[in-house]
């Protein structure tokens, strides 16, 4: 409660690495710099906010560039994090693809890692979200939302590249790869939801008005109850509270309004755009990293009980998506849950380095 009181807003953090220079525009302050976090800021002090919609305040740990373009009428921006290589270049790009909680900051430790292992980074923040754009009348899907992300790519010379998708950016991930092959090398599925048919479950369907009437009462208590009961395994520590305090101060923001709404139309977007029933003609090498006590379920909290308690099974939902996905490798976190890249970093990386064919140092 005390944290929540202080609304817990934004950390000042900073990686090791800058950015490439691509020419787009640096968004990130300038009273940022690209330097570890303190110890302090590791175990979650926060500052206070609130946030702009565009996260304004919020500071990234590494230079913020923008990828400017115009999609279904409208001039849209994506901000983007492009970390180059702080080891020996190894001439890989890899693209990391944000959950629907979550956002290219949330990569941190991944980024660091994969930059030291000779990799080019590309982390988006996805339109609807973070520091991205945040439309009125913009139909999102999983197809549009690929297509932009391989824009961004296309505008920054990248032709090949393995992509990795967490959470709702698991299904994205899926979505490229089935959308667009010959630019993925190796595609990489940390806890991705889609691995069930929720509404084919029983799980009632929420009209997208409701669902952000919904959204308007989020706040720092809410979201710190969700994510300890389904992303942490009923666990909690000082340093998750930095990314509650992030998406806190934007629901707390002036922009509040058009943030809520963009997170119900993307929540209708993930309920009824299931990818498993297309995981069989994914063709790409493909690696699931699944924590074991992950338990999220969209839409559970309106299911029937005997259904709710059916759902997020990640244990059966994991074998079962290795089991549809030709090749599929499958990668076990007994004692992790949603966020395994947030809550055991260095374990983490270790299995995201070895999926990409890389030990690292």
């Amino acid at each position: 409660m005390r944290l929540a009181l202080a609304l817990l807003l934004s950390v000042l953090t900073a990686g090791a690495a800058l950015g490439a220079d691509s020419g787009k525009t640096d968004r990130r302050p300038a009273s940022s710099a690209a330097t570890a976090p303190s110890e302090a800021e590791a175990d979650g002090a926060v500052a206070a906010g609130p946030f702009g919609g565009e996260l304004q305040g919020f500071d990234y740990p590494f230079p913020v560039k923008d990828f400017a373009f115009a999609s279904q009428g409208l001039d849209l921006h994506m901000a983007y994090l492009d970390v180059l290589p702080s080891g020996k270049p190894n001439g890989q790009t890899a693209v990391l693809l944000h959950g629907k909680n979550f956002c290219a900051a949330t990569w941190e430790a991944a980024i660091g890692a994969l930059s030291k292992a000779g990799f080019r980074v590309v982390a988006p923040d996805q339109i609807g979200f973070c520091k991205s754009t945040k439309p009125k009348g913009y139909q999102f899907s999983f197809n549009q939302l690929a297509l932009n992300t391989h824009q961004l790519l296309e505008s920054l010379g990248i032709r090949r590249a393995s992509v990795i998708g967490h959470s709702m950016g698991g299904m994205l991930a899926a979505r490229f790869a089935l959308a667009f092959p010959e630019t993925v090398d190796r595609l990489v599925l940390v806890n991705p939801l889609g691995l069930e048919d929720w509404q084919a479950k029983g799980v009632p369907y929420q009209p997208i008005d409701a669902a952000y009437a919904e959204e308007l009462k989020t706040g720092a208590d809410s979201i710190r109850a969700y994510q300890r009961k389904f992303y942490y395994g009923g666990n909690w520590k000082p340093a998750y509270d930095r990314w509650v305090a992030m998406l806190a101060g934007l629901y707390a923001g002036p922009d509040r309004e058009a943030v809520a709404w963009n997170q119900a139309q993307t929540s209708d977007m993930i309920f009824t755009q299931p990818v498993v029933r297309e995981f069989s003609r994914i063709e790409v090498p493909t690696t699931l990293l699944i924590g074991q006590l992950d338990r999220t379920a969209p839409g559970a909290a309106r299911a029937p009980q005997e259904i709710a308690a059916m759902l997020g099974d990640y244990p059966k939902l994991g074998k079962a998506a290795a089991a549809l996905i030709p090749g599929a490798k499958l990668v076990e976190f007994p004692d992790l849950g949603h966020a395994p890249q947030i809550q055991a970093p260095e374990k983490f990386d270790a299995a995201l380095l070895k999926a990409l064919g890389t030990r690292g140092e």
